[in-house]
């Protein structure tokens, strides 16, 4: 790989790392466009380039979702039962959601989708402000499973960690306390990003054609690269927020994500 690339992953790892710990959204959102224009200038065919950059995208996200679970539980922050209910769930649908991307759907059509979900999350970035229920969260174990299946799936399809989704459901439908779903989320993370990786690593064995390097739909050098900075700039980024105004970074979030999907969807 050129230098040139190299810098721009471990810069891409940078921002990953300031936009996780400044505002808890949005790694795979920059991530998977990143790794993808390197990977077609590196020659990849879009197919390939697209599933390698997702489930490489889920293994930076998933050391990231284990560090920030074991923060929240030192506070005592995550509802256990109702993340391991979820994170079950959440796991079969990574999984399926893995298995219909790399042998259903394909990556040329993925890559269009990953725009348009960015786009839209870009939207809720700036606009959505969840309230919180005042009663206290309800023991609803089948509705926990459902959720949890949902956020998994999206994760697996997109190679995203699924925050973006699950911390507005947890709220909205589960009527979790706002610190309450995102310290729970963060753990359910674990269990997506886990198995949506280990699916793309399992459907990626035996392909032809794959790039050279790659290990099923995993490339190593990006991970190397994209995750010892992700993680050490999520600390910087968590010791930040206090210092820095939330509105302008939400906008400034939203503007990157917005390009970077207009780019995925092909519009230039």
């Amino acid at each position: 790989m050129e230098a040139l690339l190299i810098v721009i992953l471990v810069a891409t790892g940078v921002a990953v790392g300031l936009g996780q710990g400044l505002l808890g959204v949005g790694g795979a959102f920059i991530m998977v466009p990143v790794m993808v224009a390197v990977f077609e200038h590196m020659g990849w065919d879009r197919d390939p380039a697209v599933k390698i950059a997702f489930g490489t995208s889920l293994l930076v996200i998933l050391p990231a979702a284990v560090a920030t679970t074991a923060a929240h539980h030192r506070r005592g922050a995550i509802w256990w039962k109702a993340a391991l209910v979820m994170g079950a769930a959440g796991a079969a649908g990574s999984l399926l959601g893995s298995t219909l991307t790399t042998r259903v759907i394909g990556g040329e059509i993925m890559k269009i989708v990953f725009g348009v979900v960015g786009l839209l999350a870009s939207i809720r970035l700036v606009t959505a402000r969840p309230k919180e229920s005042p009663e206290p969260s309800p023991e609803t174990p089948l509705l926990w499973a459902g959720v949890g299946f949902l956020v998994g799936l999206f994760s697996g399809l997109l190679g995203a960690g699924g925050g973006i989704v699950a911390v507005p459901l947890m709220v909205s439908v589960l009527r979790f306390r706002m610190h309450q779903a995102v310290a729970t989320s963060a753990a359910v993370m674990v269990f997506t990003t886990g198995a949506g990786a280990l699916g793309y690593f399992i459907h990626g064995q035996g392909v032809s054609g794959l790039p050279e390097g790659s290990f099923g739909y995993f490339y190593p050098v990006a991970w190397l690269c994209l995750a010892p900075t992700s993680i050490a700039l999520t600390q910087v980024g968590t010791w930040a927020l206090p210092r820095v105004s939330a509105g302008a970074l939400r906008i400034a979030f939203a503007l990157v994500m917005v390009a970077v999907g207009l780019h995925m969807i092909g519009l230039y």
